[in-house]
């Protein structure tokens, strides 16, 4: 029962969370694991990080008397603290870009109720002169669909606040707040704060900007077949002294031609950027249609080197970065001499050979 008596609402507040502790934490686990399987689910999201925690009860106290307590009183306002902790429940989503959290706060509405929503980034961009941490924060329960779901009846009653932010703005929130004395520093300290913090701004601009260019540089790549054929057939007449234009091998090219022989397989950007090194620095003009003529002419004969090793080796695999290494050595020994160690050189020769 609300009451303007300040000792006793904060002892109901101690027994309720002392009460509650081991739930709440359960149901911190439970919304983690519940939100981290529908941001997966949506598949277009890059999430960094999904964490939660219990606020501490002395933090609760602390909260509740300086942005509430003096206003509810000075108006004769009967409070109950519990009702003012809405992020007694907290979970912070990280993302690396921008643009993904509106997709995120579109997917948390689906499947939450939103009691509250605080758009940081918003105020902020609303304004000439200021910067400082952006960030969505919501206040959500679990939907009338979900709370009657067995698994989540019992944490029915808590609300729960999610921060959404990129990791430029979580670091940015971080950093901010270690700086001490924030409002009673000099100008000329907080006209150099609001420059750090322009700066991260540009930074996360700067990476979604980079992401857009990188895909735009795929979508270069997107050839035809019949092109692909082409080239392929022109790498064919220069491995017979024949001169023709040819478009040198990059990352993009290399995943394309990969993806088609190996349309199950992920190729991860970092691994096939570190492979397409190696390969262009043994063979600095090898071109696109090049490496795709190393891949016709050889794969079907690796294949069958696959079988057979994998038959003789039950507890060893070869995947198609080692089928694309055997592809590339039986297609020039002496270039692609060292894309092989020297016990798997041995061991496709001596196979060869039988």
């Amino acid at each position: 029962m609300a009451s303007l008596n300040y000792e006793e609402e904060k002892a109901q507040f101690l027994d309720f969370y002392a009460l509650k502790h081991k739930l709440l934490e359960d149901a911190k686990d439970s919304f983690v694991a519940l939100t981290n399987a529908l941001l997966i689910h949506v598949g277009s999201i890059a999430i960094a990080k999904i964490d939660g925690r219990v606020k501490e009860k002395a933090e609760c106290i602390k909260k509740f008397n300086l942005k509430y307590r003096t206003n509810l009183e000075s108006n004769s306002t009967a409070y109950s603290i519990r009702e003012y902790i809405t992020d007694l429940i907290g979970l912070r989503v990280v993302c690396l870009y921008e643009d993904d959290i509106n997709k995120i706060e579109k997917c948390l509405s689906e499947h939450f109720e939103i009691i509250d929503k605080t758009d940081k980034t918003a105020q902020i961009e609303n304004t000439e002169d200021h910067f400082g941490y952006k960030g969505l924060h919501l206040d959500l329960r679990l939907n009338e669909q979900r709370m009657n779901l067995p698994e989540y009846t019992k944490y029915s009653e808590f609300r729960f606040e999610i921060q959404v932010r990129t990791i430029i703005q979580d670091s940015w929130s971080v950093l901010d707040h270690k700086i001490k004395y924030k409002k009673s520093i000099p100008t000329r300290l907080k006209r150099r704060i609001n420059t750090l913090a322009a700066l991260f701004e540009l930074a996360d601009q700067e990476f979604r900007n980079i992401r857009d260019s990188t895909f735009e540089e795929i979508k270069k790549e997107e050839i035809s077949d019949d092109i692909l054929s082409q080239e392929t057939n022109d790498s064919q007449s220069q491995q017979e002294g024949k001169k023709s234009l040819v478009s040198k091998l990059n990352a993009f090219s290399f995943l394309k031609i990969a993806n088609h022989f190996f349309n199950d397989f992920e190729f991860e950007p970092h691994k096939v950027d570190g492979f397409t090194q190696e390969v262009v620095g043994m063979k600095p003009n090898i071109s696109r249609g090049e490496f795709n003529f190393y891949m016709k002419e050889n794969i079907s004969k690796i294949k069958s080197y696959q079988r057979y090793f994998e038959q003789a080796n039950p507890n060893d695999t070869l995947n198609p970065y080692t089928i694309i290494r055997h592809c590339l050595f039986l297609g020039n020994k002496q270039v692609f001499e060292n894309i092989l160690t020297n016990e798997a050189k041995q061991r496709f020769e001596s196979w060869q050979n039988s």
